[in-house]
């Protein structure tokens, strides 16, 4: 079992980050992304043997709708917005992908996140969208994960990961992936963004990680970093002292 161990996004400055840790999943990119040009600085800041990961930009999964959106300062034209997330098969969609790919390619990164709001629900036509996407996209080399939200069962995420060669990535805490080999967990807190995370917590995140050949464990809670260190310790044999 390998587990890699890291942060949505960067907790303390780069440069103290790049010495403690050798994983960072980039947000930037599924609110506003980058410009090419600063993703290869990271990659260039970033020590060797440092990986990062990213999550697909916001147009490719979510509508207009959504208030990350407005976080992001976003405005899509009302006739436009039909156009925009939930993986529909539209140049905006593919183009929305291109920018994404662009800057996995500068981070030298292996995992691309697709991470989807409950809104996007099983339907035919949400379902259809993904199958069209996700065999259309080029990939070059990246391993997809897709994070369902919603009324999505088991067994419709099974076929669809099965069939469009995606990992099911989960908060362990709130469902266990379906897929197995590598694993990509995104621990979001238990209750919320504000939870801590305790020693019995991560004890039982180390088990949970035990049956896969690889593990992500990317923390996004108000802790993070201190949550990050206490697993590393746990996973060494140590007490994190919580």
């Amino acid at each position: 079992m390998k587990v890699k161990i890291g942060c949505c996004g960067f907790p303390k400055p780069k440069a103290r980050y790049f010495e403690t840790f050798r994983l960072v999943e980039i947000q930037n990119t599924f609110y506003k992304p980058p410009k090419v040009e600063t993703a290869r600085k990271w990659r260039q800041e970033a020590p060797p043997g440092f990986e990062f990961t990213l999550k697909a930009w916001q147009l490719i999964t979510h509508p207009p709708s959504s208030p990350t959106y407005r976080k992001a300062g976003i405005k899509v034209p009302q006739d436009k917005s039909s156009a925009y997330g939930f993986f529909r098969p539209t140049p905006e969609v593919f183009q929305a992908w291109e920018t994404t790919l662009a800057i996995a390619e500068a981070l030298e990164a292996k995992i691309v996140v697709f991470q989807c709001p409950a809104a996007f629900s099983p339907t035919e036509e949400n379902i259809a969208n993904m199958r069209v996407f996700f065999r259309e996209v080029p990939r070059k080399g990246l391993i997809f994960a897709w994070e369902p939200r919603g009324d999505w069962s088991d067994s419709e995420i099974k076929r669809l990961c099965e069939e469009l060669e995606l990992i099911h990535c989960v908060d362990p805490f709130q469902r266990l992936p379906v897929t197995g080999g590598l694993a990509y967990f995104r621990l979001h807190g238990k209750t919320g963004y504000s939870y801590r995370f305790t020693e019995e917590d991560l004890a039982w995140l180390k088990g949970q990680c035990e049956p896969f050949n690889e593990v992500y464990c990317l923390f996004n809670n108000i802790s993070m970093w201190e949550s990050a260190l206490a697993f590393r310790e746990i996973l060494s044999g140590g007490s994190p002292g919580l």
